[in-house]
């Protein structure tokens, strides 16, 4: 059977592409609808349906544009409710991709609409289960999110719903099928998602927590529960314009390309409020940037960030970028539902240093330079951003834990006074929080370049062992 995986690793998103007699579907496409459309051409096939496992919560699905571009449907399960023209299928309804089958296995929990969809060959025997995010291997779907949009849906009764679907439509479906899931590591979506993108059903019930044949609908309820960190702010409202539609990302390109001037930049974000995105290497940005600007870098794991950090994705926002990557930078915050971007920086920073403007620097310091400092004054306030899993494992033992993640929550305990360090894993999270620090006037931040890799290497700093957690942030 024809089925391909196409996974985008900055959002750890798996899209699917299935092919049969020059009929092809695409399942949970991405915001940019272009590879889809070249793969169809690449088999000289017509992309006959989008099907929609639910309204997604940490990104924005394509399957508006391709149906203005291809004529597709688009199909969700049953109990949607778009605002738009699509299909909402009945549990168990069949669809043709040329010789292939679709049947629908309505599977609420994650979502109420949640819906698995089973893949049939040309045989007539069973193949696999597009599981969006009802099923992850090693995992499945956090039941927290749908509630953020329809309050009276508890996630103790999402997780019921969830439990259910899992042990109605999913279990008792052959071992050998093969699970294609929604997301990998890395998600916001579950809490201990495998590296793996695809498993066997049957493995599956044997590693998976949640597939266990023993549990009680109180024990997994519990289980699945336990642990559960706030989702990004972004998400409730990626599932508002999933339902509600959206404009084109045509419409978002043409908006946000557009090159200034450092003066008409400037005047930009003076007219609109916007924030000034700078999205260089973190180094660079360290060397010199505009005041009171944002750093998020390209090349981490930007859009998860730019979500989690900036607080509306209706947010006016310009772009500092490297040349060339703008269209990359607009095309990966419409991912997450940042459309408003008005422009960007022509020329880059060095464009705005060679007409004069003022710019600013981040204090960063080695590990050595940061030892010395400690040594001589081991009461010096030390900030660990971290995810408090990641504290909890191993931090300085001065460290006091603020996680980037919620960073806004923090910014009263950081001191005003006296200078303060940061540090993170390897030194991007630590860029990120410092530059969004200064933005709100903590200029006494000093950055320790590289985070807990290089102190764990120098060795001689002081370290926590293993700390249980009695709360999770």
């Amino acid at each position: 059977m024809k089925v391909e995986q196409m996974y985008t690793g900055c959002l750890a998103h798996a899209a699917y592409y299935l092919e049969s007699e020059g009929e092809a579907a695409i399942f949970d496409p991405l915001r940019e609808v272009g590879p889809y459309i070249a793969r169809a051409a690449q088999d000289n096939a017509k992309i006959k349906y989008v099907f929609e496992t639910h309204f997604h919560a940490d990104f924005v699905s394509g399957h508006l544009d391709l149906k203005k571009k291809t004529g597709a449907e688009i199909v969700f399960g049953p109990t949607a409710k778009p605002g738009y023209e699509a299909l909402v299928a009945e549990d168990n309804q069949i669809f043709e991709v040329g010789d292939y089958k679709v049947q629908v296995l309505h599977t609420p929990g994650h979502t109420m609409e949640s819906t698995t969809y089973l893949l049939i060959d040309e045989d007539g025997k069973e193949h696999g289960i597009i599981t969006g995010d009802t099923l992850f291997i090693g995992d499945v779907g956090r039941p927290d999110l749908a509630q953020h949009v329809i309050s009276e849906l508890t996630e103790e009764k999402l997780a019921g719903h969830l439990y259910d679907s899992l042990r109605n439509k999913i279990m008792p479906l052959s071992d050998d099928l093969i699970v294609y899931p929604n997301h990998g590591a890395g998600s916001a979506c579950g809490k201990m998602m495998s590296k793996e993108t695809t498993d066997t059903l049957g493995h599956q019930k044997e590693v998976n927590y949640a597939l266990r044949t023993d549990m009680t609908k109180e024990e997994f309820i519990e289980e699945l529960l336990t642990g559960l960190t706030p989702p990004p702010g972004y998400f409730p409202q990626n599932v508002l314009m999933n339902i509600q539609g959206y404009e084109s990302l045509d419409t978002i390109m043409e908006r946000g390309a557009k090159p200034l001037s450092p003066k008409a930049f400037e005047a930009a974000a003076n007219e609109t409020g916007a924030i000034v995105l700078d999205v260089r290497n973190r180094k660079e940005f360290i060397k010199g940037h505009i005041p009171r600007s944002i750093f998020i870098g390209l090349d981490g794991t930007f859009a998860p960030w730019a979500g989690a950090l900036i607080a509306d994705v209706k947010q006016p926002i310009l772009l500092v970028a490297p040349e060339g990557r703008e269209a990359e930078v607009i095309t990966r915050l419409s991912r997450v539902g940042f459309d408003n971007t008005l422009g960007y920086l022509e020329g880059g920073f060095e464009a705005w240093k060679k007409d004069s403007q003022q710019y600013d620097t981040v204090n960063s310091i080695d590990v050595n330079t940061f030892e010395e400092t400690w040594q001589e004054n081991e009461e010096i306030p030390v900030f660990d951003i971290r995810k408090a899993s990641e504290y909890n494992s191993e931090h300085m033992v001065s460290a006091v834990n603020t996680p980037l993640d919620y960073i806004n929550n923090y910014i009263a305990e950081f001191p005003t006074d006296e200078n303060f360090y940061l540090y993170c894993g390897g030194g991007y999270r630590s860029v990120i929080a410092a530059s969004i620090l200064k933005s709100r006037g903590k200029h006494n931040v000093i950055d320790v370049a590289g985070g807990i890799t290089q102190i764990k290497k120098s060795g001689r700093l002081p370290l926590t062992d293993y700390v249980c957690p009695t709360t999770m942030l």
